[in-house]
């Protein structure tokens, strides 16, 4: 079972593993993108771990809800409102249970990954952090450490694909050949997810 400190680890991982990558989440960005990426996920992870070592939270939902909020509040671009949307629909299904089992850990993902979809009109296929989340939350029916390969994998086939929402959408074919950055940082939380649960 999983409490409150598992999600603040995780957070906390999250924010150092997307510190560490936040100059290659910027490049990948910058053909396709505002090339701000990286900078606004690392300022807002940043903002997310101070936030919850300032007042720690009681309940798993409490920590996910706390840490969407603030990365809405933090994060320019369109990357605040989807990643805060995923995590803070997922607290609102953990509702004030004191832990959650893995099981309902991937059901609150994946009800958070619907609320990005309608957010931002999309679906998997469309070249955007659902590549990576979708399959991630699908994998974690089997492990933590299968949801990383899977969403990382994910994140890789969307070098192929064509752009049809967000920024990238804009190029056209010339989105064929890059890296999505939001499948990519959306890979990077499941590698924090699945380092935190060893």
């Amino acid at each position: 079972m999983l409490d409150a400190a598992f999600f603040v680890r995780w957070m906390t991982a999250a924010a150092a593993v997307i510190d560490r990558e936040a100059d290659r989440l910027t490049e990948l960005d910058s053909p396709i993108g505002d090339a701000d990426h990286g900078r606004n996920m690392q300022r807002g992870f940043a903002a997310v771990v101070t936030a919850l070592e300032a007042e720690p939270p009681a309940t798993p939902g409490a920590a996910l809800i706390a840490a969407g909020r603030k990365l809405i509040s933090s994060v320019g671009g369109a990357s605040g409102p989807l990643y805060g949307t995923l995590l803070r629909r997922a607290g609102k299904v953990f509702g004030e249970a004191p832990q959650v089992s893995a099981e309902e850990l991937r059901a609150g993902l994946g009800a958070g990954a619907d609320a990005v979809a309608q957010l931002g009109g999309s679906a998997p296929g469309d070249k955007t952090m659902l590549d990576a989340l979708v399959p991630g939350i699908e994998a974690l029916a089997t492990s933590f450490d299968a949801a990383a390969t899977a969403a990382e994998k994910g994140a890789l086939a969307t070098v192929p694909m064509l752009a049809r929402k967000g920024r990238a959408s804009y190029l056209g074919e010339r989105s064929i050949g890059h890296q999505d950055p939001g499948a990519t940082s959306s890979a990077l939380l499941f590698a924090a997810l699945a380092e935190v649960a060893k």
